[in-house]
């Protein structure tokens, strides 16, 4: 397909060691109590970066206990918003002086490009922090006015250990958007990255140390939804769940929450989203919008615009110009700072995605493009338009 490429990641940027392959409790970095590990997977290549150790309930239940007692007991709660709003702004700097090893790790984890996670996820993970370590002494009460001789005031308190359940299309972002608040107001935490983005977790977890974050205020476990997550969600002693993720996950999340401890819960889950388009619109613009709505970070993004709704009286010339742009758009190594497309994250999204565009073909749908894997390694796919789109309710 024009446009198209496969370039050695190894000529152009250095691929990092992988330092850190255990899970991370009360400030050490340990072995499961199972000895299990799994394979994390390069899906430029399908090949095996490491094995990491795969977290269970028993360790979800130390690294539970480790928050639960920083949060009883330990300094963190306890310290002025200022003071941790220092140690948090130690940390973003940090971040920053290890952009590109940070960057490289989500790119063989994720499959992301290099350049976008250098220049903009890995700073925005800073910046996030920057943002809520500026919050973390204005948390603020009330005083009210009552009624006869009374006085009334609120006090907002950290809510306590707070589990964190972090997808993989944004490793880096999403780990930040939910626990860049939780440790400014002094929660304690347990974060379970994906199974298939252990990498950078670890690595944030390394740096939480040594930007002085206390032991046992975040606690990171590496494992599987069915085991690792659901112990999390099920267990007492968490007293919130954040989880992003799939609709049908996220009903399970909230049932296993309701007959636990009833801890709250926060979801993020899946959209369909769509992209309308009238004839007075602007077709270069909407055509470049549109292709990058649906294929930007491979589609793999919850507010992908996948669905495209286009007026009557310039549907032909938008799909003609969608055409040409989408055969332009170059897929390949996400090393390389020309592509726009790599890989998706692991096989099984591959191949889900591959079953989507065949279900496509049979419902009667026109394919104009693509349809078909990229190359002959790795999770590639083509960029991909259909029209003559059956809307069914």
């Amino acid at each position: 397909m024009e446009g198209e490429r496969n370039g050695s990641s190894a000529a152009l940027t250095k691929i990092p060691a992988i330092k850190f392959k255990k899970l991370f409790i009360n400030g050490e970095f340990v072995d499961s109590i199972s000895g299990k590990t799994f394979e994390t997977i390069d899906p430029r290549t399908g090949e095996v970066i490491a094995r990491v150790a795969e977290g269970g309930k028993d360790d979800v239940d130390l690294a539970v206990k480790a928050a639960r007692e920083a949060f009883d007991h330990g300094p963190w709660p306890r310290l002025s918003g200022s003071a941790r709003a220092r140690i948090l702004m130690k940390l973003a700097d940090l971040i920053n002086e290890n952009a590109q090893e940070l960057a490289a790790l989500d790119t063989i984890d994720a499959g992301k490009l290099f350049s976008w996670g250098k220049a903009k996820d890995i700073p925005g993970a800073a910046d996030l922090l920057r943002y809520y370590a500026g919050a973390a002494d204005k948390i603020h009460g009330e005083t009210l006015k009552m009624s006869g001789e009374f006085q009334a005031y609120t006090l907002l308190e950290p809510i306590g250990v707070v589990g964190h359940i972090i997808p993989w299309n944004y490793p880096t972002t999403m780990f930040f958007l939910k626990v860049s608040p939780a440790l400014a107001a002094g929660c304690t935490m347990v974060v379970k990255p994906a199974e298939q983005t252990p990498l950078s977790a670890l690595y944030y977890a390394h740096l939480a140390k040594q930007a002085g974050i206390p032991d046992g205020v975040l606690n990171v476990i590496t494992g599987f939804g069915r085991t690792a997550g659901k112990a999390m969600c099920s267990h007492m002693e968490i007293d919130k769940i954040s989880f992003t993720g799939s609709t049908e996950v996220g009903r399970l999340v909230m049932q296993a929450a309701a007959t636990s401890n009833l801890k709250q819960v926060s979801l993020e889950l899946g959209g369909k989203s769509p992209l309308i388009i009238f004839d007075d619109a602007d077709i270069d613009k909407a055509t470049h919008l549109a292709l990058l709505g649906a294929l930007f970070n491979k589609g793999e993004i919850c507010v992908a615009g996948s669905r495209v709704f286009v007026q009557e009286g310039i549907y032909d010339e938008f799909v003609k110009k969608l055409l040409e742009k989408a055969k332009s758009w170059v897929v390949g190594d996400p090393f390389d700072p020309s592509v726009r497309q790599g890989p998706q994250v692991d096989k099984i999204q591959f191949e889900k995605i591959l079953s989507y565009i065949e279900h496509g073909k049979r419902e009667g749908a026109t394919l104009l493009t693509g349809g078909k894997r990229h190359g002959k390694k790795g999770y590639y796919i083509q960029p991909t338009i259909f029209t003559n789109v059956t809307v069914t309710k």
